[in-house]
């Protein structure tokens, strides 16, 4: 890894201003001891460049590395930029505090009926709801599945508010805050006693429609759904039959299958499921989290060691 080009510039590709402002994150750089420049499709590229870009281009593959500032990397090729000896990297690790805060904010949410008292106070209606419905989050208990960043970052914040956390993965390796570690064979027996399930595993084949009917049916129908992970890893049409026959009590969504969700989408109309448009990660210093990470594998690069996150 030594005998690589050193790096002379690096390019921030104008897509990341789908989540973040790239102008900023461009500042954010200004002690770093290359060039660093907003660039467009038309951009040429060779092994002395680095590119941080929210989508990928065929043209990154002549650059001597890539960065996804997202988390997940299903668009880029990650065959491709191995067969082309282009490092590949992403950001995962630095969102256990900002989805952390949001699936916790999702639980306190639906158990105090923050969302229901907001809906009504919209039409200036001094709502009180059934004695029995609002509850506290303390002692019930949350099943994480997957404890990465993600489900640690939930894990943490849901244990220190008295919750009983349980967790999915398939390292038994004790987690701060999580009780009992199930094995993914054992989904089901995990999830039948929580009252929220939290998904926080990557999207990948195995991963993708990981829950359907069965798994909805095996949850109690007053336990609240929480995915702040990728849209497909719960079938969307499951879901929503799951909620229209009363399966599951609830939602927090911060993801989908298609995003935007489309106007027509049933989960618009459940009282229950509250909708966030896939910003679980977004806050006023976003792009700086970022850039500490990039600057982090960048100096990583230059120096000849192992990358941080790398992907490809």
């Amino acid at each position: 890894m030594s005998e690589r080009p050193q790096l002379e510039r690096l390019c921030i590709h104008e897509s990341v201003a789908n989540k973040i402002p790239k102008d900023g994150f461009a500042e954010a750089f200004s002690d770093l001891d290359v060039p660093v420049e907003i660039v467009g499709d038309d951009e040429e590229f060779d092994r002395t460049d680095a590119v941080a870009s929210f989508r990928p281009r065929d043209s990154f593959l002549d650059a001597g590395w890539v960065h996804c500032i997202r988390a997940g990397y299903d668009e880029f090729d990650t065959d491709a930029y191995a067969d082309a000896g282009v490092p590949l990297t992403n950001s995962t690790g630095i969102h256990d505090t900002t989805v952390g805060e949001i699936a916790v904010g999702y639980m306190v949410s639906l158990a105090r009926m923050l969302h229901i008292y907001r809906d009504h106070q919209t039409e200036n209606d001094w709502y009180e709801p059934p004695y029995e419905r609002p509850f506290t989050v303390e002692n019930e208990r949350l099943c994480v599945v997957g404890l990465g960043t993600l489900g640690q970052g939930i894990a943490e914040r849901a244990d220190a508010l008295g919750m009983d956390v349980v967790g999915v993965r398939r390292s038994d390796e004790p987690v701060p805050g999580v009780s009992e570690i199930y094995h993914p064979d054992d989904l089901h027996e995990a999830i039948a006693d929580a009252r929220f399930v939290a998904i926080a595993v990557p999207h990948t084949p195995k991963t993708e429609g990981m829950f359907s009917t069965p798994e909805f049916e095996t949850m109690r129908d007053d336990a609240f759904l929480i995915n702040v992970a990728r849209g497909p890893i719960a079938d969307e049409d499951d879901l929503i039959a799951a909620l229209e026959n009363g399966d599951i009590a609830g939602a927090g969504l911060d993801v989908f299958e298609t995003e935007p969700l489309p106007e027509d989408n049933p989960l618009w109309d459940f009282e229950e499921v509250i909708i966030s448009p896939h910003r679980g990660s977004a806050t006023n210093r976003y792009h700086l989290d970022i850039a500490d990470l990039v600057k982090e594998i960048f100096h990583q690069y230059q120096a000849g060691e192992d990358l941080r996150n790398r992907v490809a």
